[in-house]
């Protein structure tokens, strides 16, 4: 039976299932998403069987969707062994112990961002930034008493600005690559959009710290964490050894998998140093993670977190998340609502517009930021051209719609990971995403109004495609 192009409303039907789905397993029942994403596969592999496609191609599309998610899956799984042994270790309190010394309430929150941003500039990793301080800056935001969802808020908006603007970052690089155009020009175009984001990203913490009620009359709390931390854990500043260790190995462009269990592996070895911890005990908390047993249950839900097995909830949402997105790509339906949107698009903001828009979309349905990259890229890099518009203009719209978005959607594999290692579901923390939310809006307005967007020129489309 010869495969037949589906039309866009019944492209739409497994879109809807999942919306429903998802609404009756979390709103309803209060259960998780993963049989949900797994009804909608079910819905589309049988639209897609209706109209010729074939199960051994669904299939392949399935393993093939699985397969591109499978680095994030194993870096996930490294995080999980980092945050028991850090956590064993003492690498974790001593951070929170630090932070509550030197971080007043009033200036956490801009503060979180910035540390983050630095931290994630320099390694080029939103994921290896929110694993490692991004878990000790929430664990100092609980001491002091804000809401974890703005904390979380504030970590991922500042992993994902660094992450952005890194010219270290995989995602800084496969935008220009799909769209062809130059990485230093991507970053330097980029920061018209994500400058102004994260400007009134800062401005907007700064504004919450200094209006929320926190750490007022708390002074005996946070001095009490501090020193219970004190109690449980023998600190020294050789602990910093394993977070000094992790960024060395990035800045030397060690790939993030085996720097982040090399972060674990000092994790295990200052267990045993400092704490005087049973290699067996590091090796649990690796495994199994680290469980606090200190009788005050605020410090025993803080410390006890971790360990490759806490990662397997999440892993089986990204299998089944990217079994749906397989379906969806594979069986064609994916291009014909994407294609859709690119039809609506008669001018140059309008098709920054359609861009951003199907770059959310693809985060929605596919769901990986790679591929939110990838598939937008390729389909609207012939329309940009048409357009007389500059390569940039599109890569730029990639990142502003794709890499920003994709820690805000509960299913994506970065909002999977963001909850495993934050602890803060994504629907919590979206409101507080500053420059997550932003970006993707401020990219829409300065597409439409033509700010900053520029043509492209023999020239430069002639250097674009040699560096493609």
């Amino acid at each position: 039976m010869k495969q037949v192009r589906p039309s866009l409303w019944l492209a739409l039907v497994p879109v809807v299932a999942l919306v429903v789905s998802l609404y009756f397993s979390i709103r309803i029942f209060d259960i998780s998403p993963h049989i949900s994403l797994i009804t909608a596969a079910v819905v589309a592999a049988g639209i897609a069987v209706g109209f010729g496609a074939s199960y051994a191609e669904l299939e392949k599309g399935v393993v093939r969707g699985i397969s591109v998610a499978m680095p994030s899956i194993l870096i996930l799984m490294a995080i999980g062994i980092l945050i028991g042994t850090w956590t064993s270790s003492g690498v974790v309190p001593y951070l929170i112990a630090l932070g509550l010394e030197l971080l007043s309430p009033s200036v956490f929150l801009p503060a979180c961002c910035v540390i983050c941003i630095i931290v994630s500039l320099s390694t080029g990793s939103s994921w290896s930034t929110a694993g490692t301080v991004g878990v000790a800056l929430i664990g100092v935001g609980q001491g002091l008493g804000f809401s974890l969802p703005m904390v979380a808020g504030a970590v991922i908006s500042g992993a994902y600005f660094g992450d952005k603007m890194s010219p270290l970052s995989e995602t800084t690089n496969l935008a220009p690559a799909v769209a062809g155009a130059k990485l230093i020009e991507h970053i330097r175009h980029m920061a018209w959009t994500s400058g102004p984001s994260i400007l009134i990203s800062l401005v907007l913490y700064t504004v919450i710290g200094l209006s929320v009620e926190v750490g007022t009359g708390e002074g005996q709390g946070i001095e009490g964490l501090a020193s219970k931390l004190d109690e449980l854990y023998q600190f020294s500043p050789w602990l910093l050894l394993a977070p000094v260790g992790v960024l060395a190995l990035i800045l030397l462009r060690v790939p993030a998998l085996p720097a982040v269990l090399g972060g674990g592996l000092i994790g295990i070895v200052l267990g045993v140093w400092i704490q005087d911890r049973a290699l067996v005990d590091m090796l649990v908390a690796a495994q199994s993670g680290f469980v606090m047993e200190s009788g005050v249950a605020e410090i025993d839900e803080l410390l006890s977190r971790g360990g490759l097995e806490s990662m397997f909830w999440t892993i089986s949402l990204i299998v089944c998340s990217m079994a749906f997105g397989g379906v969806m790509e594979s069986s064609g339906m994916l291009r014909v609502i994407a294609e859709r949107l690119l039809s609506a698009a008669k001018s140059g903001g309008q098709l920054v517009a359609a861009t951003v828009g199907t770059c959310l979309g693809m985060n929605l349905l596919a769901p990986d930021q790679y591929l939110s990259i990838i598939v937008p890229g390729k389909m609207y890099q012939e329309a940009y051209a048409k357009k007389g518009l500059a390569a940039k203009n599109l890569s730029r719209a990639l990142e502003d719609g794709g890499t920003v978005t994709s820690p805000l959607v509960p299913w994506n594999s970065c909002g999977v990971f963001m909850f495993s290692v934050l602890l803060v579901s994504p629907m919590a923390y979206l409101p507080y995403a500053f420059f997550n939310l932003l970006s993707p809006v401020i990219s829409v307005i300065v597409g439409l109004k033509g700010w900053t967007i520029e043509k492209s020129t023999p020239e430069q489309d002639s250097s674009e495609s040699r560096d493609a």
